[in-house]
């Protein structure tokens, strides 16, 4: 069973345009789907939609092989979700909101106490426990919202841009927190962001959306390959030295390879036709990279 899947999804907020066009895609339960693309790409939506908190024009979709649109409560009971429009309440404390939030899933008192204070703690929020909400941070409120949304414990965690707003330190903790979701409780993340660096940290497989359209998907292996996109030697030679067939990049003559393997037998070509290499490196892509040949690639296809 997968946890999320989607049929040639769609939805038109006007009947004219479609925000989203023709989604389908299945996520693996226990992963780290990225859901990559800019604003106004259609991440947002396609939450909605998983959630139930729109009805699509076309198409359908399952989270953990429930209809959103007809089981909303036991969609809404065994998932999390933490979009950027979700508020809580202003005049009630970190704590209260949580506590608040645990007993509406269902959870006994007691059991909302203690889930509320051992995540209050992990996302350093402990000291702030007791202020209400309108006096926290932005950093601070986009944290409790992440707790907000951890809390029932769910199967299935619906993130959308959580790190916004947060200071580097900040977004460490939350992103170590996504990573172990899935490693320690078997978890599946659905993150939507365009910050693709840490996607790529804590993510196994992406899909890649643009203007409501899903362009490509896989782990980043398997994007890399569909794009073209290579791994490159790269070599750092003695000034004014050059290599016929290489580019040069920032003081690095770089080249690609079809093969990792093939990079010992040039390294060892290179320093037999009489250069000094005083670096060698294999120079892989990166999400970031391969993100960008794909959005290219489609714009030029347009």
């Amino acid at each position: 069973m997968y946890a999320i899947s989607a049929k040639n999804l769609t939805k038109s907020y006007d009947g004219k345009t479609n925000a989203l066009n023709d989604l389908t895609l299945t996520v693996p339960q226990g992963s780290v789907f990225g859901f990559l693309g800019p604003n106004g790409a259609g991440k947002t939506t396609t939450v909605k939609l998983f959630t139930g908190l729109l009805k699509p024009t076309q198409g359908e979709c399952t989270v953990l092989d429930l209809h959103p649109v007809k089981n909303p409560c036991d969609v809404h009971r065994l998932c999390g979700v933490m979009t950027e429009t979700a508020r809580m309440y202003g005049q009630l404390t970190g704590m209260q909101n949580l506590l608040f939030f645990a007993q509406t899933a269902g959870m006994s008192r007691d059991a909302g106490n203690e889930r509320a204070a051992e995540l209050l703690k992990q996302l350093d929020l402990w000291d702030a426990r007791d202020k209400q909400l309108s006096e926290y941070s932005t950093g601070m409120a986009q944290r409790l919202s992440l707790a907000r949304a951890l809390v029932n414990r769910p199967q299935v965690l619906f993130l959308d841009e959580p790190t916004n707003g947060l200071d580097p330190e900040s977004a460490q903790t939350v992103n170590s927190m996504i990573a172990a979701l899935a490693d320690n409780t078997g978890t599946t993340v659905f993150l939507c962001t365009h910050q693709l660096r840490y996607a790529q940290d804590i993510c196994d497989s992406y899909g890649i959306i643009d203007k409501g359209r899903l362009i490509a998907g896989g782990n980043l292996e398997t994007l890399c390959s569909d794009i073209g996109c290579r791994v490159k030697a790269g070599f750092r030679l003695s000034e004014g030295d050059s290599l016929e067939g290489f580019d040069a990049d920032n003081g690095w003559w770089q080249a690609e390879l079809q093969r990792e393997e093939d990079m010992p037998k040039l390294l060892k070509k290179v320093i037999e036709s009489g250069h000094d290499v005083f670096e060698a490196r294999l120079i892989k892509p990166t999400l970031e990279d391969v993100y960008f040949e794909y959005v290219e690639h489609q714009e030029v296809a347009e």
